[in-house]
């Protein structure tokens, strides 16, 4: 499968300043950019900044960013599913996930997050996907936004709906693990029938378990 970039951006105003969303940006680009200092969700900074590079060389990887002037204050990752989770073993090539996304807290709730989203399917080469993501709470800044596991559900199924992703249901063990973690997923307009069902095969393999 031939893995389509095409690069969008727009422009969106924020109370504490303008910025910048674009993507997918090459691996190079990401390489001669700023990290943000607070973007420590899931790595230390210097460690995050090398693995989006990474990412972004990768045939399949997009990196969509969100940058006040030379500095990276937001992105999100696509990508194919790790080896080691249930939906890589279908080894299905129009199957990717949006693996990670993050704004530092300085550029919360203005919108930020929905746009790197809208960015990302701007391009039409997204059509050819089914793009998957798993929330985990986990991962969420339940302490810097002072808001419980059902309010902060809420804030990342609203800002997903603006990519286009929908809750799924799944038996995946580890999404099961907690009520308020989910599987949500966007099946693009040119993805056939076989893979549709093919994915519904990886979001429920244990039904004969039972």
């Amino acid at each position: 499968m031939e893995h389509v970039k095409t690069y969008n951006a727009m422009e969106i105003k924020h109370k504490n300043g303008n910025l910048l969303i674009e993507g997918p940006i090459p691996g190079k680009e990401l390489a001669n950019l700023d990290f943000h200092k607070d973007l420590v969700a899931f790595r230390l900074p210097d460690q995050q900044h090398k693995a989006l590079i990474e990412i972004a060389d990768l045939p399949e990887g997009r990196i969509i960013i969100a940058r006040d002037n030379n500095e990276i204050v937001g992105y999100v990752t696509y990508l194919y599913p790790d080896p080691l989770e249930r939906w890589s073993q279908g080894k299905m090539e129009n199957l990717i996930e949006l693996g990670a996304i993050e704004v530092i807290p300085k550029y919360r709730s203005g919108g930020v997050g929905k746009a790197l989203l809208e960015v990302s399917m701007m391009d039409d080469a997204m059509e050819d996907y089914i793009i998957l993501t798993t929330e985990y709470y986990w991962h969420w800044d339940l302490k810097g936004t002072k808001l419980n596991v059902w309010e902060y559900r809420k804030v990342m199924e609203k800002m997903m709906n603006h990519g286009g992703l929908e809750y799924y249901a799944t038996d995946d063990p580890e999404i099961s693990s907690h009520p308020a973690n989910c599987l949500m997923a966007k099946i693009g307009k040119r993805v056939d029938q076989e893979s549709i069902q093919q994915f519904d095969s990886l979001r429920f393999m244990n039904r004969f378990m039972y």
